[in-house]
């Protein structure tokens, strides 16, 4: 299904730069900076919009991936701003977007990748 191809696609961009934004730094500088505290939670947020606009059909037949986890973290996110626990961010955008996007490569479909260059201001 074309939607879910696009959604899995957004999930993978984002994925790919919330990881970048963060893997030349510690978690103290990280904690530190205010732009890419807000740099990776937007990321972390379009990652969970994208994924609940993947069909259940899809998610059904793909449990390796923590669908609920991702959507839960994007809820949080965004409802619950006031009380963002930056190491759960760190932990997501470090650890768990590297394994997110091994995940997703293999499901994107091949002719997505590369991504155009009119996508590269994402």
């Amino acid at each position: 299904m074309w939607r879910d191809d696009a959604s899995l696609l957004d999930m993978l961009i984002w994925a790919r730069r919330a990881h970048d934004f963060t893997a030349q730094l510690k978690q103290d500088a990280f904690e530190a900076d205010q732009l890419v505290q807000s740099a990776t939670v937007r990321c972390l947020e379009v990652i969970g919009e994208a994924a609940s606009r993947v069909s259940p059909a899809f998610r059904e037949g793909h449990p390796e991936i923590p669908w609920r986890e991702i959507m839960g973290m994007r809820k949080r996110l965004a409802h619950e701003y006031g009380h963002v626990d930056l190491a759960e961010v760190w932990r997501a955008a470090t650890r768990d977007c590297p394994q997110l996007i091994s995940q997703l490569e293999p499901l994107v479909p091949a002719d997505s990748l590369p991504l155009p260059d009119e996508w590269e201001f994402l």
